[in-house]
C-alpha cells in the first residue's frame, strides 16, 4: 500500500469535498465547483516537527491560497508548510 508522508516541515491535510449546490436568496443556483475553496481540513500526517501543536486527526484552519492540492488514490489532499496553518479547531463547552 502506498501512502503520502510529508517531509521538510510540511503537513498533509485531507480535503473534505463539499460539491453540493447552494441556492441564493433570489433563487440562483451556485454549483459546488464554483464555490470558494474551504479553509478547514483534517490533518492526516505531519513531518518531523519539533514541538508541533497539531497531530494527525486534528482539524485545522489554514491560509486560503496556501499549499498544493494533490489527488492521490482517489482522495483530495493539500500539502502545505506547517507555518501556513493558522489555528486548530477545538470544541469547547458553551458558557
Amino acid at each position: 500500500m502506498k501512502e503520502l508522508q510529508p517531509i521538510n516541515q510540511n503537513v498533509l491535510l485531507e480535503l473534505l469535498e463539499d460539491n453540493a449546490e447552494q441556492k441564493t436568496a433570489s433563487g440562483i443556483i451556485i454549483p459546488g465547483s464554483a464555490q470558494e475553496k474551504q479553509e478547514v481540513a483534517k490533518v492526516i500526517a505531519i513531518s518531523n516537527i519539533e514541538n508541533a501543536e497539531i497531530a494527525p486527526g486534528d482539524e485545522v484552519l489554514y491560509k486560503r491560497y496556501a499549499g498544493t492540492e494533490i489527488d492521490f488514490n482517489g482522495k483530495k489532499y493539500l500539502l502545505l508548510p506547517y507555518a501556513e496553518i493558522l489555528s486548530k479547531v477545538v470544541v469547547t463547552e458553551s458558557i
